[in-house]
């Protein structure tokens, strides 16, 4: 459903989401379901503003009723170290879901379609701010009629100008193949999540990504965690040794390809813009700093903002607490310094750790006990070393990346 209209009074509403992607689309469809709530969804118009199709990756013990829009799931994981030894896990009753954009968009657009009171609207939000009683978002359509929607809420997933202030920002930035091959080369059980075989970078560490959706069809990426991104001509490059000289495919066929960047920060995301304004997504902090997973807090969060409002409460809980948000910051400051190896860090955390813990543990859930324990089969010198100076290190404003995330409103 969509709608453009011309100058006119301010239109009203209960609740208006700008932005149409994971964060955006996740929050409306809690809402609808919720009953009462009228809902209008500011989404950008085809053109430039509006992105690409991405690939977004979450644990849980089921689809839950986002079933209809995963394309693949995995219960079992594999690492390969740079010695190329490969340490498998099984992850039941955890699964490890993906997701395609398209097919997400449009399980959520059917639904507000059906639910009354909701509403899409395909127009560029040029300002949101608050006014008495709540907020107004002024909005131009593509062939340039104007629009204000007025609602008590405002949640605004957009991305922001700059990064919030940070001592630390990596970037974990990648870009992905679908291939399809000329001979089976794909165990469709099995998802490679690191695989260092591939040559490490003089500062960071790089490792390929595999989701096989098919003995002859796989998602394939390269991916770095560094302080630069890379030119779309390395980044094929990159990818043509993964195929061809570590993953040995043979002859194959790229059907389409994914890009992007992730800020990896130690940033203090507002979550609140003025009094009736939020950020949702990664602009309100929903990207782990160490991983850059997003989606699974993203419908944490959705879920929680969802049933404050039914109970008449407008709150954004914050999407992981502060011993994980610490935890973040002594393991990108130590990875950004090379006080620690990145590929011996994370191979030795699925060799040591018992799956269902390490999971726990990357999506931001897991015990103070379980982190304990997580935390003696790390390289404790250097962390300890990490931890104490992080208190006097200043924190500097950056640019926010150029390029959207895969898997929070992109990221993984």
């Amino acid at each position: 459903m969509s709608s453009t209209r011309g100058p006119r009074e301010a239109d009203e509403c209960d609740v208006v989401v700008v932005g149409g992607g994971a964060a955006g689309l996740s929050l409306a469809h809690r809402l609808t379901a919720t009953g009462d709530i009228a809902v209008t969804v500011v989404e950008p118009p085809d053109g430039p503003l509006r992105p690409p199709e991405r690939t977004w990756c979450y644990w849980d013990r089921d689809a839950d009723d986002l079933a209809e829009a995963v394309s693949a799931s995995w219960s079992r994981l594999r690492v390969h170290g740079t010695d190329g030894r490969a340490i498998t896990v099984e992850t039941a009753p955890l699964r490890y879901h993906m997701v395609r954009s398209t097919h997400f968009e449009r399980l959520v657009h059917t639904r507000l379609a059906r639910a009354p009171g909701a509403r899409v609207v395909r127009a560029t939000a040029d300002a949101v701010h608050d006014v008495h009683g709540g907020a107004e978002v002024h909005c131009s359509a593509a062939d340039g009629p104007r629009l204000v929607l007025r609602a008590r809420h405002v949640f605004d997933s957009r991305p922001l100008p700059a990064l919030p202030p940070a001592r630390t920002l990596l970037l974990q930035h990648f870009r992905g193949w679908f291939v399809r091959t000329a001979a089976a080369r794909f165990d469709p059980a099995v998802a490679d999540l690191m695989d260092f075989r591939v040559p490490q970078p003089r500062h960071g560490l790089a490792f390929g990504y595999v989701l096989p959706l098919a003995p002859d069809r796989a998602l394939i990426e390269y991916t770095e965690f560094s302080r630069t991104a890379l030119s779309t001509a390395a980044y094929e490059a990159a990818l043509g040794h993964y195929g061809r000289d570590v993953l040995r495919l043979g002859a194959f066929t790229v059907e389409a390809a994914e890009q992007g960047v992730i800020p990896m920060t130690d940033a203090r995301f507002p979550r609140r813009a003025g009094p009736a304004v939020f950020r949702i997504g990664t602009a309100g902090g929903a990207t782990r700093p160490a991983t850059g997973y997003t989606f699974a807090a993203v419908q944490r969060q959705s879920r929680a903002i969802a049933a404050a409002l039914r109970d008449g409460h407008a709150v954004v809980p914050a999407p992981y607490g502060r011993r994980a948000l610490a935890m973040d910051a002594v393991l990108l400051r130590a990875l950004d310094t090379g006080r620690i190896d990145g590929p011996g860090f994370f191979t030795g955390l699925f060799r040591r750790t018992p799956p269902q813990r390490l999971l726990r543990f990357l999506d931001g859930e897991s015990t103070p006990w379980e982190e304990w324990r997580i935390g003696l089969r790390t390289p404790v010198g250097p962390m300890l070393r990490t931890a104490v100076e992080l208190p006097f290190l200043p924190r500097r404003t950056r640019p926010a990346p150029g390029t959207g995330p895969r898997h929070g409103e992109s990221p993984r």
